[in-house]
């Protein structure tokens, strides 16, 4: 973490110098909804001082009990570039292991199997279990330290919504507040108001799919068992009384119960079946026998249906429209896609589809980029959803099939075990577009996939020697981040690089950083030798890698790695890395590989830019 660079400060370094906010009923941005994409999305935009956001909240104060609760390897790696997935793995359980337990020849209940939970090298982060309001807590907090020190306006309605683009305000939202009716004009609004959303109804989309008529229960409670895996992720299949799934949570004590009922009858509503809390537990009684189940407490329950659905569209411009209007209404999270929450993907989607636009309202809202940018998120973000759909459709189905014999029974395990990564967040890959090429370099660089997330692996700062995971310098700050990797041996490309991105007025770096800003003010720039720290001197890095920063011009000290290996393998051999052509990597501000080119690629890199960002001088 850096800090200082503007003078000394004292205080907590999180907490950024507040900046004024300007008039509250008209902003850049207003974001519908507190939930994970709602929260995820103001964290992002909080951090630009430039940029005013309002956040607003139908219920009447924060999230504290129930929810979601799985936080995807991705999702963690994510909360380490807003600065704190070390909180998060502090307080949450983690996951290591899943049992399955299905019944044996006899029909009593036996563990089958255990897996590891997520495989070698997925990712460095854990896949954990914490409650979303907990997560809640920490995106607020982000906020809160934020220039603008935002806070969500709660207890506020949306009741319309009406677009006007020939206003440099185009979206007038009307609110019900503790005050009477309030207006607010926004360039942008976000709907992250939920599978009834107001905002996804006012520009005319709708949720579409179908119901596989599947009553579950849900409980989180503090209970007395001998079943020996309580403190497990475990998948029960039993003989004839249904599935459970069990959740260990945060705390070392509670369990989630994710229990399915009976089938609903066709135009039945969960909320007719009159289910209790002592119905849920009379069930998972009846699934966990012979095992006992003295429930204690139940802090949280609910009951649900099981539903696939995703809307048509994630803005308010039409398919025919594209290219033609620049849409200024966006959905995320559940006002776009809805599905069960055992394969533990809701909370995670949700907040991948806010990272996935944030960044880019603040491209746009900031003049460093195009309107067409915009377009980029409903693409990127409705192909995942519909794949989503079809992963949680097979996995629901699969869950609450009956276990007539053993080879029916471990099919649901094969499949568990082979979606692995999907469930961990990490096989997300976006198609070729105008921030993403066609990987025709992907050789020089074969573990980091283009269009997937930026894989981190350890790597050992020059400077202080500091090992580290090269992935925790990619901040939720907007940036683009160009990656160089050294060829071994190094002939002066990596200098004559540095030296045409700092010095040509056609480089990406001239072109597109406001004049009197510092160099990395857009792009950010850092580089990974192959010689070890120790065979290496700071003062050997080019220019270009020890810049000067902030108005005192300081030396930052933090751009330079070299291989960590200590393990025998380093970062070259982890990601394929081409050790003697080395690599260029450009990575979105989303950690996504956008393009990998040679490092000698001057016209490409320019061009790529050029697509969609705008030059400095323009802004």
């Amino acid at each position: 973490m850096q800090y200082h660079q503007d003078g000394f400060r004292p205080g907590d370094p999180r907490r950024a110098r507040a900046v004024a906010t300007e008039r509250r009923d008209e902003v850049d941005v207003l974001i519908v909804g507190c939930g994970p994409a709602g929260l995820t999305l103001a964290a992002q935009l909080a951090q630009f001082g430039d940029i005013d956001t309002r956040i607003v909240e139908r219920k009447e104060g924060p999230l504290e009990v129930g929810q979601a609760d799985g936080i995807a390897c991705r999702s963690m790696e994510m909360f380490e570039a807003f600065g704190f997935a070390d909180r998060v793995a502090a307080e949450a359980y983690q996951v290591s292991e899943t049992v399955f337990w299905r019944p044996g020849p006899d029909f009593v209940l036996h563990r089958a199997d255990r897996i590891q939970d997520v495989e070698d090298d997925l990712s460095e982060m854990p896949h954990v279990i914490l409650s979303q309001a907990r997560v809640h807590d920490f995106y607020l907090e982000v906020m809160a330290n934020g220039p603008r020190r935002l806070a969500p306006d709660y207890g506020r309605t949306l009741t319309g919504l009406s677009i006007d683009r020939s206003r440099t305000h185009p979206v007038t939202a009307t609110l019900k507040s503790p005050v009477g009716e309030e207006t607010i004009r926004a360039r942008y609004v976000v709907g992250c108001d939920g599978a009834r959303s107001a905002v996804r109804a006012a520009i005319g989309h709708e949720l579409k799919g179908a119901s596989a008529r599947q009553l579950w229960g849900v409980m989180d409670i503090l209970a007395i068992t001998d079943f020996p895996d309580i403190r497990f992720k475990a998948a029960i299949q039993s003989a004839d009384q249904g599935a459970l799934l069990i959740i260990p949570r945060e705390g070392g004590h509670m369990v989630r119960f994710y229990i399915e009922l009976d089938a609903l009858r066709e135009g039945e509503r969960a909320a007719e079946r009159g289910v209790t809390a002592e119905t849920l537990i009379a069930k998972a009684r009846a699934i966990l026998a012979p095992y006992s189940l003295d429930v204690r407490q139940v802090a949280w329950w609910s009951a649900y249906e099981i539903g696939q659905r995703v809307c048509d569209g994630f803005d308010d411009v039409a398919e025919a429209d594209r290219g033609q209007i620049a849409p200024h209404v966006f959905i995320a999270g559940d006002a776009c896609h809805t599905h069960s929450p055992k394969a533990g993907q809701g909370m995670n989607v949700s907040m991948a589809d806010a990272f996935n636009l944030g960044w880019k309202l603040a491209a746009v809202l900031r003049g460093q980029a195009a309107p067409a940018l915009l377009d980029t998120y409903s693409e990127e973000r409705r192909a995942k959803a519909r794949e989503l759909i079809e992963f949680d459709r097979d996995m629901a189905r699969l869950f609450s099939e009956r276990a007539t014999s053993p080879e029916a029974a471990a099919q649901f395990q094969r499949y568990f075990q082979k979606h692995g990564r999907y469930t961990a967040g990490v096989e997300t890959l976006y198609e070729p577009s105008i921030i993403t090429s066609d990987g025709a370099h992907q050789a020089l660089a074969t573990g980091l996939k283009v269009g997937m997330r930026c894989h981190s692996a350890p790597v050992i700062r020059l400077a202080d020697g500091k090992p580290m995971q090269l992935g925790y310098c990619m901040k939720a700050d907007g940036r683009w981040r160009l990656m160089l990797f050294a060829p071994d041996p190094d002939g002066g490309e990596m200098d004559a690089l540095c030296r045409w991105l700092q010095d040509d007025p056609n480089s990406p770096l001239r072109r597109f950083t406001p004049e009197g800003d510092d160099s990395d003010a857009v792009i950010d720039v850092r580089a990974v030798y192959q010689r070890t720290h120790r065979d290496m001197s700071i003062d050997e890095a080019p220019a270009l890698l020890r810049p000067a920063t902030g108005w005192l011009g300081l030396i930052d000290y933090e751009r330079v790695f070299c291989v960590d290996q200590r393990d025998g393998r380093d970062i070259y051999d982890m990601r394929g890395v081409d050790r003697e052509r080395g690599a260029l990597v450009v990575v979105r501000p989303d950690q996504y590989v956008a393009t990998i080119l040679p490092l000698s690629a001057r016209g490409e890199i320019t061009a790529f830019f050029d697509r969609f960002m705008r030059l400095a001088r323009e802004a």
